[in-house]
């Protein structure tokens, strides 16, 4: 059973840039396309981001596309999410996910594709 624990989020200003942080133990998250979710009240929980395996291939929300990387260090069992430009529309907890199945080449962006979760980070954009 991997365990995953997101840490960066915080209390930031529109423009500002934050970095966060998803940590994985247990398991090694190496072989497995990783994802970033968020969610804010009454709203669905809402893909973000999402990184192969091998950290080659990214993909985005159209949201995100242009302000937010996704990278990962495999070495570290961790996965990162740098987000710049922020904007108050960001304002919301912040999920990192294992994507079902190892060395996935297929991009999923539905929870149900996803099978293990970190507790969330709060991100919070003032305008």
């Amino acid at each position: 059973q991997v365990q995953l624990v997101e840490s960066g989020g915080g209390l930031v200003q529109a423009g500002d840039s934050l970095r966060l942080s998803c940590a994985a133990s247990g398991r090694t998250v190496s072989i497995y396309t990783m994802g970033w979710f968020r969610q804010t009240p009454g709203k669905e929980r809402e893909f973000v981001a999402a990184i192969h395996w091998n950290g080659g291939d990214t993909y985005y929300a159209d949201s995100a596309k242009g302000r937010f990387t996704i990278s990962r260090d495999n070495a570290k069992n961790t996965v990162y999410l740098q987000m710049n430009s922020l904007k108050p529309e960001d304002t919301a907890v912040y999920y990192c996910a294992r994507q079902r199945g190892t060395l996935s080449a297929v991009w999923k962006v539905s929870t149900a594709d996803f099978d293990s979760w970190g507790q969330g980070t709060q991100v919070t954009v003032s305008s």
